[in-house]
């Protein structure tokens, strides 16, 4: 029997609930993989600051502050390295010590010792590594396959919004290939579900 002071070990770290049709959370010592333009890195950062969980940006000068923000982002949670130079993947390693959450853009292919140093680091330590681009062997896949702004007609108007579709796939428990449509951002700077009637609506 459990102590009674004892809390179980969560196994991932929560996302928005848009989200939870993609992934259930970002699995602890696993790798997830972004691919496509688009703020959905930020999403996935903004639902895990949001449930509590500490995060690291690594790399990522154009990080959008104000845009993670308006997704729900805590970010007195959220560790920002702009520029790690050439010691990107030293940085990388610390943080993976002390966040939940590291999302990275490595300026180089990851493969080899590198490459399992880290998901090892992750995987010692409960963390999700978030990594912008290819990443060989990568639990999850997340893509931008798709995307349409909302708002300008006939040249003029303001953009109220983005609908993306996003597909996922990986391996093992994620290996069923999923989609969903997305406001990323919608009108009010959040993350919600676009379905063809919201569009018509927004439209």
């Amino acid at each position: 029997m459990a102590s009674a002071g004892l809390a179980e070990p969560v196994e991932h770290v929560s996302v928005l609930p848009a989200l939870r049709k993609l992934l259930t959370g970002l699995r602890r010592g696993q790798v997830v993989s972004v691919s496509g333009t688009g703020m959905l890195p930020l999403a996935l950062l903004a639902g895990a600051s949001a449930a509590g969980a500490w995060c690291a940006v690594v790399g990522m000068p154009e990080f959008g502050v104000l845009a993670a923000a308006d997704m729900g982002a805590d970010l007195d949670r959220v560790v920002l390295v702009v520029d790690p130079g050439e010691q990107w993947a030293e940085v990388v390693a610390v943080l993976l010590t002390a966040a939940e959450v590291v999302l990275v853009r490595p300026p180089v292919q990851v493969t080899g010792q590198l490459a399992r140093r880290l998901v090892a680091l992750a995987r010692r330590h409960g963390s999700a590594l978030v990594v912008l681009g290819e990443w060989e062997g990568a639990q999850t896949r997340l893509r931008v396959a798709s995307s349409l702004w909302v708002g300008v007609e006939h040249g003029g108007g303001y953009l109220r919004g983005q609908r993306v579709r996003v597909e996922a796939s990986g391996r093992g428990a994620s290996a069923r290939p999923r989609s969903v449509w997305l406001w990323l951002p919608g009108p009010d700077g959040s993350v919600s579900g676009a379905d063809l009637a919201a569009l018509e609506v927004a439209g």
